[in-house]
């Protein structure tokens, strides 16, 4: 992979469509593969590689479907940004029924308490009282990394959030990543855990129009 082709490239993002769903889903579950909270929550045997990647296969299509997904046009990297309509609709019973045998897939029975107090810890912390974007998720091939390909896609979103006069939020769970995030106008609105025992989250929030 040229990492500085795929830096170039996402100065200019692209919107993912069906036919990207595969690279954007390899892409984000090779970017999340050492993260800090899928080590926590998803199961620790054989299986996790398989796993994630049908995480993040849900995870992109739920964004095509949904939100949107920004991307270098070539791949490499990927944005999954949601509107804060999606986030304030009540998910209906039938359909979190549905996703029970793919969420126990993920954890395994040990590791699914898991997973249901960071969605709740998530829940507690995301703030509601303003329309907003979310940025679910941004990751970059780890061949990539280092690079500044998620500051491109950052700046080309930021862009398009100020044009539209539209605030952002987001999590993260590494400090490294606090200091991308603040360096691009997000700033800390809390630290939280979802547990005793797990990993720490920071809560983010960006102005539009801030840096």
């Amino acid at each position: 992979m040229d990492a500085e082709a795929v830096r170039r490239a996402a100065e200019t993002p692209v919107q993912a469509t069906a036919a990207d769903l595969d690279e954007v889903a390899r892409t984000l579950s090779d970017a999340f593969a050492v993260d800090p909270h899928m080590d926590w929550f998803m199961r620790p045997d054989a299986r996790r590689g398989a796993v994630r990647l049908a995480f993040f296969r849900r995870m992109a299509g739920a964004g095509l479907h949904s939100g949107r997904i920004d991307r270098p046009p070539g791949g490499g990297a990927a944005a999954i940004w949601m509107p804060f309509e999606w986030l304030a609709a009540p998910t209906p019973l039938g359909a979190e029924l549905k996703l029970l045998p793919s969420m126990l897939a993920t954890t395994g029975w040990s590791r699914f308490g898991r997973l249901m107090a960071i969605r709740a810890d998530l829940d507690a912390h995301h703030p509601m009282q303003r329309r907003h974007a979310y940025l679910w998720f941004l990751g970059v091939a780890p061949a990539a990394q280092g690079r500044g390909v998620g500051s491109a896609l950052l700046r080309a979103a930021n862009d398009r959030l100020d044009a539209e006069g539209l605030p952002a939020y987001l999590e993260t769970g590494t400090t490294r990543n606090v200091a991308l995030y603040r360096r691009h106008g997000y700033e800390v609105l809390s630290e939280h855990r979802a547990r005793a025992d797990s990993p720490p989250m920071w809560s983010m929030w960006r102005e539009a129009g801030a840096g």
